[in-house]
């Protein structure tokens, strides 16, 4: 008799203590995105933000380095979303159709969450407030360089090439950064609240103004 093929393992649900743990993420992240668009993120404080979900400081800081990580979080988020979508394209997409079919796809993603922590809502008011506050604008910029040298990595290794001789990885990332912060600043120069469809719109059309030399395959 032909063997039974074994059934999938079931999927793990979240513990209580896990589940627990990310509500109190979520409500700190949400406190702090509050606060800091109703009073400006230099005038609150971590005790503040602690106070509004009801723990101590010490548990803030369980979760927290400071008040530039709980305020970038919901970027955070949308970054490893990103990420996991770009490794997951298709092998014949070129390095710059993958990138713009991923961070495309985040935000599409993201349209579907209006509300909570981490929902379109509160990504797009947090670009606007990056922009207004020079602290969480640096703070925003060394998360890009990080994310730029990750890119690096996933981009090399999609099309095959050693990024310590082939400069192109870093070039595109480089290049990619440029057009998120271009498409982030038009965006937040708009007066009318265009939403996630918007933002989309103003990445497709800096993805279109991109050089020819980088949107083909580099493979031999």
């Amino acid at each position: 008799m032909a063997a039974q093929p074994a059934s999938p393992a079931p999927v793990q649900e979240p513990g209580l203590r896990a589940r627990k743990k990310q509500r109190t993420r979520d409500a700190l992240i949400e406190a702090a995105h509050r606060l800091f668009l109703g009073q400006g993120f230099a005038r609150t404080t971590v005790d503040e933000i602690a106070a509004a979900v009801d723990v101590s400081q010490r548990t803030f800081f369980r979760y927290f380095a400071n008040k530039d990580e709980v305020a970038l979080a919901v970027l955070a988020e949308a970054e490893d979303h990103f990420i996991q979508q770009l490794r997951t394209r298709p092998a014949e997409e070129t390095p710059i159709q993958a990138l713009r079919a991923a961070i495309v796809d985040s935000w599409r993603d993201r349209g579907g969450r209006d509300a909570g922590p981490c929902s379109v809502t509160a990504a797009l008011e947090l670009i606007r407030m990056i922009e207004d506050t020079p602290t969480l604008l640096a703070a925003h910029l060394r998360r890009v360089t990080e994310l730029e040298r990750l890119l690096i990595g996933i981009i090399a290794e999609r099309e095959g090439v050693d990024p310590a001789e082939d400069l192109r990885p870093a070039v595109l990332a480089a290049v990619f950064a440029g057009v998120l912060r271009a498409a982030h600043l038009s965006w937040s120069a708009d007066q009318e609240d265009t939403g996630p469809e918007g933002m989309i719109a103003l990445i497709d059309r800096h993805f279109d103004q991109l050089v020819p030399a980088l949107a083909g395959h580099w493979r031999s």
